[in-house]
Order: C-alpha cells, then structure tokens, then sequence
C-alpha cells in the first residue's frame, strides 16, 4: 500500500494555531507532524491553506517550519495502569510517579456505537445520594446532565457518586476541563481518602493549560473509558464542566478566524457535545455488555437553563439534575429542584424496592412546594393540606445529606420508607436528622437482616414491610421515648 504524505510549512503562528501551505491532501483531525517533533490536528481546510491546532508549547516553532501529514488520526495511550494515575490530555502522567506502558491506543474521535450494537440500559448506577437515587435514578449507560450556578454542589454530587462506585466494580474517569490545579488537588486527595483512587483515572486540561488541550480533554477521557468498555467493564465518565470546554472551543474557533454565530460560538458547537456523549451506551452482550455512564457538568449563569449551551447540552442527554441557588442557601443540600430534574432512562434500571418506597416522593414533594407558597398568605388551612405541608418539610429533612457520606441503596430504602409511610409526622423537623440517625445505628445492629434482605433481593417484600414496622414501632417505643 502506497502512503501519501504532503509537506508544507507554517506560514503563520499565533496562540496555539498556525497556519500551513502545502498540504493538500491534509484530513480534516489528522495528526499533522513539525520538524520539531510537536504534532498538531487539522482543524479547519481552505483551498489554499490549512488551520492546525498545536498540542503542545507552540512557542518552540518558528514561521517557515517545516510540517507533514501522517495520515492518521489522533489516538490516546490507554490500559490498566492508568487507574489511579493523573494525566494531561495527552496521556503524559502528571502525578509525578512512573511512566505508564499503554496496552492500546484509541482513537479520540470516534463514530459513536449503533442502535444494533446496543442493548437497553437495565442496570443501576447508585449515586449512594438519597434525593438521586429515589427521584431521578441514573442507569449504566445513560447521560444524566448536572447543571445549576457556580458553587452549588455540582461537582460535589459527581465526587459522591464516584466514591460510592468502590464496592461496584465501576471504573472511574474525573475529566477536568478549566479547573484550577488547586481544586483538582482536592478531589484528587478526597477520591484517594475514600480508596476510589484506584479505580479511576483523572484527566487534568486546567485553566492554565493551551485551550487545545482544553478542547481535547474530554474526547481523550471518553477514549480511555471505551478501551474498558469494549473488555466488558463498566465505566463512569464525569466531565467537569463542559461549560469550559465550549469556551476552549470558541477560543480554538475564533483563532483559526471560522464563522461565527450566536455568542460567537462556531456554528458546529452543538456537534462538539453530540458527537461526544453519543458515545455513552450500554454494549449488547455480542459485544462484551460494557457500559459508559456519562455525567456531564454544565455551569449556568444567573439559574439560566434557557441559554445557549445549557439548552445544547440538556437536548442531547438523557436527564438533568438540577440544582438552585435558592435552595442551597437555604441549607438544603444537595439543592435538587425536583421540578426541573428529571431523568428519562433510570427509572427503568432502578431498583424494584427503591421504586417502591419512593414512588410517591416526588409528587409529595412538588405539592409541598406549591401549598407551602400559599400557606403563606393564609393561617387558616384544612388539615387535609396542613398534613401534606408537614409531610413535605420532612420529606426536604429526611433528603439532606452531608458531602462525602454516600449511603447505600439498601439504608436508602429503608430511610425513605419511615418518611413516606407516615412514621416520621409525628417527630419534631429539628430532631428528623438524629431521628435518621438514631434509627439507622438500631437497624444495623438488632435488625440487620431487614437491609441484608433489601441487598440480596433488590425488592421490598410485604415480609420485609411488616418486619420493618416493628423495627419502627419497637425504636420509638424503646429508644426514642428516652432519647428523643
């Protein structure tokens, strides 16, 4: 087979992209190669000349430089000895310790799986966060969408989430796209405090680093999560935030003088983050039966869900989870607006016993905040809708959960039930949470086979109600008349 290369030179270079003359047999994302061993990617083709994006310190070339085709297109070193490693969005380690030996490279763009080649998201993925897991269930293999303002708990739930992936068997990739390094540092000791550290990859494109590789960051994550995909794991890709990512691309854009639209985006925007998510599926067994759980971030301005890439973005995914500004200061955390939120697949992947216990949940919840905002403007209510108040001020108790403290689908269950059934109407809101507490030490060590029965059948039993009953009736009766 005869290889065609073209060679040409930079006729101009300019923040991280030059422009080349001579190659016009160039592909549109191949990988272009510098006399100085730098590569670049073909991002925009004209007649006459080639845009390229340069992967790497662009200030080490000069204009007049020498560059030539490859004829590929960009691949990722992956394998298992990137668990537990840092990496930029070229694969290089950033952790400081040994040089990883790849078992394979993937190709960073991809065409996503077909419709033949999946099968229907079936299985849960437990977030171990109570509002989540019961409102707005996520499956292996959907694209659940996290969205809010800056600083109100975004990151915080996908950090929860991958922690409570250590017993699970779930491979982990964090994606950082813009972050702080501080910040990164952070989660990175928090996801090593907890032992999930090992099981994930993180994948660190920080403000500080060339928009180039901003731009790539999360293709390379994806890569990297299919190569254990395609062995038959499943993978939990977070990717924080695309928000930034639109902007590396805007920036990449603007440079290499495309087009633009509205908010001088490029008007192929929406195909940056399609292309990208469409690649979370659940394989069908012919293929090995991986799944690639995508939650990306997306950074709102002022609660604007109606703007440009929230819109975008909240098209293409499966769900959203979002959370508001309000509720956050008011000390409800996560801050979930169980209006807004919603999630479209895993509801058919949830558990039959969660499915059971917290059906109603939502709806108590949305009449709780619709009365609630009359009831202010009235002192006289039937007790019809006195009793759905109270019984919403709970339920908001009962979902309050500290950061890093996810809690497994079994004691979630068994939690929400003492709220949906009545049991907690006649406890004091300022004393629900040392209830909850209370009770869950009491199940664990006198009635353990109640949640051991939960885990191992995945279902809520009428054996398993009655059972639970007394445990309830016994507690208060015991214990709580002295404690509480």
């Amino acid at each position: 087979m005869v290889e065609i290369k073209s060679e040409g030179k930079i006729i101009s270079l300019k923040d991280g992209v030059a422009f080349l003359d001579g190659l016009e047999t160039a592909m549109y994302g191949e990988v272009l190669k510098f006399e100085n061993g730098l590569v670049g990617l073909a991002m925009h083709l004209e007649e006459s000349r080639v845009g390229a994006v340069i992967l790497g310190d662009w200030a080490t070339l000069n204009v007049g430089d020498k560059v030539t085709t490859t004829g590929k297109l960009y691949a990722v070193p992956s394998g298992k000895d990137f668990l537990g490693r840092v990496v930029d969005a070229l694969g290089n380690p950033l952790d400081g310790k040994a040089d990883i030996k790849p078992e394979k490279y993937m190709a960073v763009e991809r065409v996503a799986a077909g419709i033949v080649d999946r099968s229907k998201v079936s299985t849960p993925l437990q977030t171990g966060i109570k509002a989540v897991d019961a409102m707005i269930p996520i499956g292996r293999g959907q694209r659940e969408l996290i969205i809010g303002d800056r600083g109100v708990g975004k990151t915080a739930i996908a950090i929860d989430t991958i922690i409570n992936q250590k017993a699970t068997g779930v491979i982990c990739l964090y994606v950082a796209i813009g972050q702080k390094r501080s910040k990164v540092a952070s989660v990175i000791e928090k996801l090593d405090e907890f032992g999930v550290l090992k099981n994930t990859i993180v994948v660190l494109a920080s403000a500080s680093d060339p928009a180039s590789l901003r731009y790539l960051a999360p293709y390379v994550g994806t890569a990297m999560g299919e190569f254990f995909m395609e062995k038959g794991n499943d993978v939990l890709v977070v990717y924080d935030d695309l928000t930034k990512h639109a902007w590396a691309y805007r920036e990449l854009s603007l440079l290499l003088r495309r087009p633009t639209g509205r908010e001088a985006y490029p008007g192929d925007v929406f195909y940056l983050h399609s292309r990208l998510l469409e690649r979370s599926c659940k394989l069908s067994k012919a293929l090995g039966g991986g799944s690639l759980t995508a939650l990306p971030i997306i950074e709102t301005q002022s609660g604007d869900v109606s703007a440009f890439i929230p819109t975008n973005v909240i098209s293409i995914t499966d769900g959203q989870i979002y959370l508001e500004n309000d509720l956050f200061f008011a000390g409800v955390r996560p801050a979930l607006n169980v209006g807004l939120s919603v999630s479209r697949v895993g509801g058919a992947a949830q558990r039959s016993a969660m499915k059971k216990v917290a059906g109603k949940l939502r709806l108590d919840l949305s009449q709780y905040y619709e009365l609630a905002t009359f009831a202010q403007f009235s002192s006289d209510l039937d007790p019809s809708t006195r009793e759905k108040i109270e019984r919403g001020k709970r339920i908001i108790e009962i979902l309050k959960q500290p950061q890093y403290a996810p809690i497994p689908v079994e004691h979630q269950v068994v939690i929400l039930y003492t709220v949906t059934s009545g049991s907690l109407d006649d406890i004091a809101i300022d004393k629900i949470i040392v209830f909850q507490e209370s009770f869950m030490q009491f199940i664990t060590d006198r009635k353990s086979k109640i949640v051991r029965d939960i885990a191992d059948s995945g279902e809520f039993s009428d054996g398993t109600k009655k059972d639970l009953d007394e445990a309830i009736a016994e507690f208060k009766e015991k214990i709580w008349k002295t404690q509480g």
